[in-house]
């Protein structure tokens, strides 16, 4: 009998097979909405990572991936001894590291307000008012700067010329272009970036409030002992992300900022790359400055993730 049951018993890899069957026919539907996400990542960000090969190649599109001559590091090698490399380094890390550090806190002061309002119809109105400048195109956005700043018809510039000063070319001057790209950085997502310490933020047990209120905690004494413990980990993880992106800044408003005057520090990898790789032809030595720029990053995700888990126990991974 128990030679016949031995018989009977199904193999432990069958068994695993045939629950993850059944789970998957579960929710089947689900795994379908998965699916155009995984498509688009894989036509789109993994797929083109066998291009990057030609950032080791003299790369000619007329010969090909193969048949375009293997030069190994000499194209990183010739960014290194650019005169351009420092300043443009330098340029990106001032740019993304002075928003990191004015930019960041901003979102999670208008959360930690929002979540303050008790009157629902003035938080709705301050939600809309402050998420509507994420949705305006980049092109639009810098095009109303150059007009609100102009030196001869801008807003801004009536009003200092109406208190007896010069106009001041806002959008020339290299000393303001960094101010100029910050702050209008926080104008334009500092809205849309508060919806996640929102979310964070309604998580927080409204008994921990109450027993705070007892206890006679003030307001800010409540925001500052509850609230914000309780979203840390929402922003190391915010943190970490930013910090992960120290080298990359977005093309289109460096490029749209940028002209003539201010070309000393508004030159920035991604606008340098656009114009060696796509106005210049020199692929392969764009693609080893992108290259580069990925990898720095990345070490500058896990240097930044591994010193977060050791001084918070929050961390990616």
């Amino acid at each position: 009998m128990k030679a016949a049951a031995a018989g009977r018993r199904v193999p432990v890899g069958d068994k695993g097979l045939r629950s993850f069957g059944k789970r998957f026919w579960r929710t089947k539907a689900l795994y379908l909405f998965v699916l155009p996400g995984l498509v688009f990542y894989a036509i789109f960000k993994y797929y083109p990572i066998y291009g990057s090969q030609i950032a080791f190649r003299d790369y000619s599109p007329y010969l090909g991936f193969s048949g375009s001559e293997w030069v190994g590091l000499e194209n990183f090698q010739r960014f290194f001894n650019s005169p351009d490399f420092l300043e443009i380094i330098r340029n990106t890390l001032l740019i993304n590291v002075t928003n990191l550090i004015i930019g960041f806190p901003f979102p999670i002061l208008l959360a930690l307000m929002l979540n303050q309002l008790s009157n629902q119809k003035i938080k709705k109105f301050v939600q809309t008012v402050t998420y509507a400048p994420y949705f305006i195109s980049m092109v639009v956005l810098v095009g109303m700067m150059y007009t609100m700043f102009s030196p001869f018809s801008g807003v801004v510039n009536l009003a200092v010329k109406a208190t007896g000063h010069d106009a001041i070319f806002f959008m020339g001057d290299p000393d303001l272009f960094v101010p100029m790209y910050v702050f209008s950085n926080i104008w334009q997502n500092c809205g849309w970036s508060a919806v996640v310490y929102i979310a964070a933020l309604a998580g927080v047990s409204p008994e921990l409030h109450e027993s705070a209120i007892v206890d006679g905690a003030g307001r800010l004494k409540r925001i500052w002992y509850i609230d914000l413990p309780c979203i840390l980990p929402t922003i190391v993880t915010m943190l970490i992300l930013t910090a992960g992106q120290l080298l990359t800044i977005g093309f289109e408003k460096s490029y749209l900022m940028q002209n003539s005057m201010n070309l000393s520090v508004s030159e920035v990898l991604s606008t340098y790359t656009y114009k060696r790789g796509l106005l210049g032809g020199d692929f392969s030595y764009a693609t080893a400055v992108e290259l580069f720029q990925s990898a720095i990053n990345f070490i500058i995700l896990m240097f930044v993730n591994r010193l977060s888990r050791r001084l918070t126990d929050t961390s990616l991974w």
